[in-house]
């Protein structure tokens, strides 16, 4: 079987909007401060898997209130549920890629935990409705 991440991101993702990947680049963590703090390292983790690919556009954002859930994103795109995602860091960018390949895949937006990378097991945090996003 082929998982999502050996197959080229333009074949795997339906010709629909981007979805767009808000990521928090001033967490920490619980780490000390630093000039390249761990939401900083993964924003360009998932930056450099995703590049080239129109289907995805990350952004950088200063601080979503999850301080105390390690880095944190926003996975959004028109039309489907967003999702607030935690427990993340630098070395879940390839299976945070592999989520957003099949949140993108998804119709309505749901990833259904078997469908997640044991890694993002617990990422879950909320949702918003798909109403409240209308674009980057």
């Amino acid at each position: 079987m082929t998982t999502p991440t050996q197959q080229p991101l333009a074949q795997q993702l339906p010709e629909a909007s981007p979805v767009h990947v808000h990521v928090c680049v001033t967490c920490r963590r619980g780490l000390p401060a630093s000039d390249n703090p761990q939401g900083r390292q993964l924003h360009d983790a998932l930056t450099t898997l995703a590049a080239g690919n129109a289907e995805i556009v990350v952004h950088e954002v200063n601080c979503l209130a999850m301080c105390d859930s390690g880095c944190a994103a926003v996975v959004a795109t028109p039309g489907k549920w967003g999702w607030l995602l935690a427990e993340l860091g630098p070395e879940k960018a390839a299976d945070l890629l592999t989520y957003i390949v099949a949140y993108a895949t998804s119709r309505s937006g749901t990833v259904m935990p078997s469908r997640r990378p044991a890694s993002l097991s617990g990422m879950v945090r909320g949702r918003f409705p798909a109403s409240l996003f209308s674009g980057a």
